[in-house]
């Protein structure tokens, strides 16, 4: 049973993350919003969060990292990003794997020369599409008619536009803006060695030239990389 749990760490993981999202949705959907109180606002943090590891999950897929089984291993990561959003997994996979293979370059599909806004709005056209909006607006007026309509407005958009900008900025703005070193050869900074702010920020990807250096290493195994 411990060597199965051991090798399958990875689906486990993906798995608690999942059900961590769709359960927190669930109750967050149901909630009775005050908005004098805190907590609310303390839950559209989690629920952020809890996107984020979405997409992470999809990410460490396109390394297949997150199961040994191919085919188990596209079925989560398809999962994963289309919970996010209705991302696409299959469009995602190939900018993922040009971003490591031209990193820094024009050809990187996540990198801009231009200032802070011009690269948030240059990553934005990258990643986001016409009909995932469309799909979004279907959903979230399919949801209003079920649940209150500030509780989906607070919980399943907020959450997702926040997560957008969390995965952009500790995730591809900080590790690649700015001049690099000649010997850095994966144009990537990171992040000075805190694990636990590294993962709250972006499940461990602040730790970035440690991710292109080892992209076979799990989000989760990443901050061993850390020296």
């Amino acid at each position: 049973m411990n060597n199965f749990l051991y090798i399958n760490r990875g689906i486990l993981i993906a798995a608690i993350i999942i059900i961590s999202w769709v359960g927190c949705l669930w109750f967050l959907l149901h909630l009775n919003i005050n908005f004098a109180s805190p907590v609310p606002y303390v839950m559209v943090l989690v629920q952020t969060h809890l996107y984020t590891g979405l997409f992470i999950t999809a990410h460490d897929a396109m390394h297949g990292v997150v199961s040994r089984n191919k085919k188990l291993n596209k079925i989560i990561g398809v999962l994963t990003a289309g919970l996010f959003a209705y991302n696409s997994y299959n469009r995602l996979y190939p900018k993922h794997h040009e971003h490591h293979r031209f990193v820094g370059t024009q050809q990187d599909p996540d990198y801009h020369g231009g200032n802070f806004f011009a690269w948030y709005y240059s990553f934005l056209k990258q990643y986001i599409t016409w009909w995932q909006i469309v799909l979004m607006a279907i959903t979230f007026n399919g949801l209003k008619l079920i649940y209150p309509v500030q509780n989906v407005i607070m919980f399943w958009v907020v959450p997702s536009l926040l997560a957008t900008f969390q995965l952009f900025y500790f995730g591809t703005y900080l590790p690649h803006r700015g001049e690099h070193a000649l010997d850095n050869r994966h144009k990537s900074h990171t992040q000075e060695k805190n694990h636990l702010w590294a993962f709250l920020s972006c499940y461990f990807f602040g730790y970035h030239y440690e991710h292109h250096d080892k992209p076979y290493v799990p989000w989760w195994q990443l901050y061993k990389q850390k020296t």
